[in-house]
């Protein structure tokens, strides 16, 4: 009897959900229906288009953002950098001014900070990749999620789930969230959840991978040759991953990849191969389907933008990313329905599925952006996060010696105050983690730039160097020599520490460090009384393979720098993993 009831119980519940789901789609439907027959013909085609909004560039680009809006009734906006108060209060009164309600998206990776003055930034997936706590990047997620939503944005162009298995990529690469498709795909799915948990909807990204490409898809159009097979088992499977887990975007990549499409010079975002049979049709994703910019030079390079805008949408593809004229775009589009290589139903198609978004999205009824307190609201969870990802990634790549942690005991069985030189190479300026040094161990400072052109010592204990600037591969190595002798030689140090800060992301001419600051650093990483620790990207670790102790810290901010400092005194102890390998050997 008691099974019975509770099989009754279940049955009632299954059919109020099943009427429930009903009754909303009945209504969603209903205000597609009545949007869509609202618009004229150009109108239905620019509800495809999604331009460029900023809100630091003046009263000219706001007119041009307002004439597009109120000319072609555009489906939505794209913001890049400004500020908060004034990107909300554009918001608000670009949707007071539009037909059709604006779908408002932002490309925020790292949370609005890498948009927004004042707001600070969350860490760039590689160094959420180093972290083995798979609840943090949920809920870095769900942060990122509740300042879109604070901001009146409904889709963030994140995660990318690109798997970065080329070193030398000049686009992804601290993008990515390591080269392991297994943890890029549960960490993709994992920020996903708590983007889409807040109802701001998720955007995977480059389809079908961008990873492994040495070539900049904003400057040129990238290739790909590997095989289908490679292909199917890695790039394409955090793709696969985020399907399954109903992502509700996925933005198509630039690249050009004969095994999915042998056309020349064909970017994957204006294939139909690419975008409707494999990603429609093969991989069964029935989410909204963006391109990439369409004023990217791996576009441009080959098809005017007009022409671009109806390849993209003959391909399959729902919005169109930054379309750079919308005249001609539109009349290409028009263009194709007139001579049927594109189909009324599947233009139609599109623009019922970007209505219905913006439906589920809540856009049936008005939205007001309050901006009281707003910066602070955007704030509020970011400086926990970064402690908690700073204690879970920052990663003991290498100790040999197994004395130097804690510092504050080497060859001091008495507590003696060690003797410690600190080498800063960056921009020659202070940073929280040499204050650190200097209280922690009144350390000899030496500030050096990365490129070696300026460098002094903050105390007189070896030479003092204040101020001078040294010019040409010969002063610079001299100069090298001579802090070598001073701080290995004559044996002045129980440790040195080397800190590297302020270097280039991107992998070009060595991420901006220049031979004398490697040799300078490969000199001292021989030493068992040196540690080195990088704050920035993992892949220049490569320069000190023979490092005898060393530390991945990913990232250059001020709570980063203090956690590293109290791993020195071992405060706590490391717990991140490399994401990629940056040494032979060093997986």
């Amino acid at each position: 009897m008691k099974k019975c009831l509770f099989l009754v119980a279940i049955f009632l519940v299954q059919q109020l959900a099943a009427q429930k789901f009903l009754e909303k789609s009945k209504k969603a439907n209903h205000w597609v229906d009545s949007v869509f027959y609202a618009l004229s013909d150009d109108e239905k085609i620019a509800q495809l288009f999604i331009i460029r909004a900023h809100s630091n560039l003046g009263q000219e680009h706001i007119n041009e953002v307002v004439n597009r809006i109120k000319k072609y009734n555009v489906g939505g906006l794209c913001f890049f950098q400004g500020g908060p108060v004034r990107q909300a209060n554009l918001t608000n009164y670009y949707q007071s001014i539009a037909k059709t309600p604006l779908l408002i998206s932002i490309d925020a990776e790292w949370g609005l900070g890498m948009r927004l003055d004042s707001v600070d930034l969350f860490p760039k997936n590689m160094m959420l990749g180093a972290m083995q706590n798979e609840g943090v990047v949920y809920a870095i997620g769900k942060a990122v999620g509740q300042q879109c939503r604070r901001m009146g944005i409904h889709l963030n162009y994140a995660p990318v789930v690109d798997i970065n298995n080329n070193p030398e990529n000049p686009v992804i690469n601290d993008r990515s969230f390591g080269e392991n498709k297994n943890k890029v795909s549960s960490y993709a799915i994992l920020y996903s959840k708590g983007l889409q948990e807040e109802g701001v909807m998720a955007c995977a990204k480059h389809f079908p991978g961008h990873g492994d490409v040495a070539v900049d898809s904003h400057l040129d159009l990238p290739v790909i040759n590997k095989s289908f097979k490679s292909l199917d088992t890695l790039e394409l499977y955090p793709f696969k991953q985020q399907i399954k887990n109903n992502v509700g975007c996925v933005m198509t990549a630039h690249l050009s990849i004969p095994a999915f499409d042998t056309t020349a010079h064909l970017p994957t975002s204006l294939s139909r191969k690419v975008v409707t049979d494999l990603l429609k049709k093969k991989l069964k994703f029935k989410g909204l389907i963006i391109t990439d910019g369409l004023e990217m030079q791996g576009i441009t390079k080959y098809f005017p933008s007009g022409e671009a805008a109806a390849k993209s949408i003959i391909a399959g593809n729902d919005l169109l990313c930054l379309p750079e004229k919308i005249d001609s775009s539109i009349f290409q589009i028009k263009k194709a329905l007139a001579n049927k290589t594109l189909s009324q139903q599947q233009l139609y198609a599109s623009v019922k599925k970007v209505l219905l978004a913006k439906y589920n999205l809540g856009l049936y009824k008005k939205q007001f952006i309050d901006v009281k307190n707003l910066t602070a609201d955007l704030n509020k969870e970011t400086n926990n996060l970064v402690n908690q990802v700073a204690e879970d990634a920052i990663t003991l790549v290498k100790q040999e010696n197994k004395n130097i942690i804690p510092i504050s005991y080497i060859n001091n069985p008495y507590d003696v105050l060690p003797r410690v030189a600190h080498i800063v190479i960056g921009n020659g300026k202070e940073n929280e983690f040499a204050k650190r040094m200097k209280q922690d161990y009144n350390a000899d400072i030496y500030y050096y730039s990365n490129t070696f052109s300026e460098t002094y010592v903050i105390r007189d204990s070896i030479e003092p160097r204040t101020g001078t600037v040294f010019s040409g591969t010969k002063a610079k190595y001299d100069l090298a020599n001579n802090i070598i002798d001073s701080c290995t030689k004559l044996k002045k140090y129980d440790a040195v520490i080397i800190s590297v800060h302020q270097y280039n992301r991107r992998p070009a001419n060595n991420f901006g460090l220049d031979t004398a600051a490697i040799y300078l650093l490969q000199q001292f990483a021989q030493n068992n009384n040196c540690i080195s620790l990088f704050f920035g990207n993992p892949y220049a670790i490569k320069n000190i393979c023979n490092a005898k102790n060393l530390i991945a810290c990913y990232e250059d901010n001020d709570i980063i720098e203090k956690k590293a400092a109290d791993i020195l005194q071992r405060k706590f102890i490391p717990k991140g993993k490399l994401p990629v390998s940056v040494c032979e050997g060093w997986k």
